[in-house]
């Protein structure tokens, strides 16, 4: 390690920037953001550099460099566009002792910028030491990803509350107390926006501190979309890497399932047809039990959670118990497969509306509003389809939608085995037979389906 990461304190302190491009104006921000007082010495200044030095307090050189500009400066930065320049500012703040950065020249540097996360008094700086800035710069947007908005308010809640902690309790309860804020539900509540009913946790705790408090456990109901990785949201990806344990069923894709914690406990709940490995009832017990010995468990459901996945009744049975929980929406297969397939579900020639149906046999049958699914400028979107599709081609016939209304069934949605079989209401059962279509399988009615060979743009 050749550069050893320190923190500067430049709150109020002066630093000298020579140069006044676009370049000059990036560090500039990053002082004044840190509460610098900006000298600027250069020809030339952007609009936006002006203001910085307007707003920090500084001063502005309208002037070629030379060295008396580095008097009473305590950090120096060359940002110009001539190397003889830089290379001057970086010699003479060496022969003062003064730290100093060049920019894109990391041999004339005694320090270099880090690529920064920012959260509120939190930041996390990644340097390549100027071997491989454009490296650092993709490691921070992927720290920016798992990291919640809202740990910036978490640490400043700490800060604020530092000394009163310290006062009440000596080392190492203080330790063990710093723990569980950060890891129980003090950190939940702050992170959710709700900081004040977090800091009151947090007080409560406080004053009745006798040792490490009992784990508290949590579920996070989360949404793992239709089975590419790239679909889920920041908030499900942090919350995937935080869990003790999760419960996933057979639609989440192993793409999706390879980005929870690696040590994280896993236990499969899926259900095929005809076969449920632990029954619904058993699935909501379990996750009142694991949340109740203190475990974070990520309950991880293919699609979104709360359109035919049944999680309205997995948190019914957690709020019963009083378990703490957070869902996050996925991308519904709808959604996921009718995009990546080409079909847009809504389209002005064609579709006014769309409706979500489950297609899922009870005791041998289908009972569905036939009339109302028959009506002509609208988009039918069946899950779990795959099994009556015979019954649903013939009931919307028989009710009034044409024969050759367009049928798409979306094999694998989303996933590099993706595949898109088309026909129409009166051909589709046979085709499904013919290619040997398997669930998961989306089923697409509408007109919106004749526009797939024209958008198609995934090629799995």
């Amino acid at each position: 390690m050749r550069y050893l990461p320190l923190a500067f304190d430049v709150q109020d302190r002066p630093c000298l920037l020579v140069g006044g491009g676009a370049v000059a104006t990036r560090k500039a921000r990053l002082l004044a953001r840190a509460g610098a007082r900006l000298t600027v010495v250069a020809p030339e200044i952007t609009d936006e550099l002006r203001q910085l030095i307007e707003d920090s307090d500084g001063q502005f050189f309208h002037a070629t460099y030379h060295a008396d500009f580095l008097d009473g400066a305590e950090l120096v930065i060359a940002a110009t566009a001539d190397p003889a320049v830089n290379a001057e500012v970086s010699a003479d703040a060496q022969e003062r002792k003064l730290p100093v950065n060049a920019v894109d020249a990391p041999e004339l540097c005694s320090f270099t910028f880090p690529a920064i996360v920012e959260r509120g008094p939190l930041s996390i700086g990644i340097s390549s030491g100027g071997a491989a800035p454009v490296l650092a710069q993709r490691l921070r947007a992927q720290l920016e990803a798992l990291l919640s908005p809202g740990i910036g308010a978490l640490a400043e809640l700490a800060m604020r509350l530092r000394d009163k902690v310290k006062t009440a309790l000596p080392e190492p309860q203080r330790k063990d107390f710093w723990r569980w804020v950060f890891s129980g539900p003090v950190a939940s509540r702050v992170e959710a926006g709700k900081t004040s009913e977090g800091e009151a946790e947090l007080l409560a705790a406080l004053n009745n501190w006798r040792g490490s408090a009992a784990p508290v456990g949590e579920v996070y109901l989360v949404g793992g979309g239709p089975g590419d990785p790239d679909l889920l949201t920041f908030r499900a990806l942090r919350l995937m890497q935080q869990a003790d344990v999760v419960l996933y069923d057979r639609l989440v894709s192993p793409q999706v399932l390879d980005l929870v914690r690696r040590d994280a406990e896993r236990i499969y709940v899926g259900k095929k047809k005809e076969f449920h490995s632990v029954p619904q009832d058993g699935i909501n017990q379990l996750l009142v039990d694991l949340a109740g010995k203190g475990k974070k468990v990520l309950r991880l459901k293919g699609g979104d959670p709360f359109i035919f996945g049944r999680g309205g009744e997995e948190i019914d049975k957690l709020a019963e118990a009083r378990i703490p929980f957070q869902v996050v929406p996925g991308i519904t297969a709808a959604s996921g497969c009718s995009t990546y397939a080409g079909i847009p579900l809504t389209h002005r020639d064609y579709a006014q509306s769309v409706r979500f149906i489950t297609g899922h046999l009870k005791e041998g049958e289908l009972q569905l509003p036939w009339k109302e699914l028959a009506t002509p400028g609208q988009t039918l979107v069946f899950y779990m389809g795959l099994t009556g599709l015979p019954t649903i081609c013939e009931q919307l016939i028989s009710h009034g939608m044409p024969a050759n209304t367009p049928v798409a069934l979306v094999e694998k949605g989303t996933t590099r085995e993706q595949r898109v079989v088309v026909g129409d209401l009166s051909s589709i059962p046979a085709l499904a037979e013919e290619k040997s279509v398997e669930a998961p399988a989306l089923t697409i009615v509408g007109g919106v389906v004749s526009l797939h060979e024209k958008l198609r743009w995934y090629q799995p």
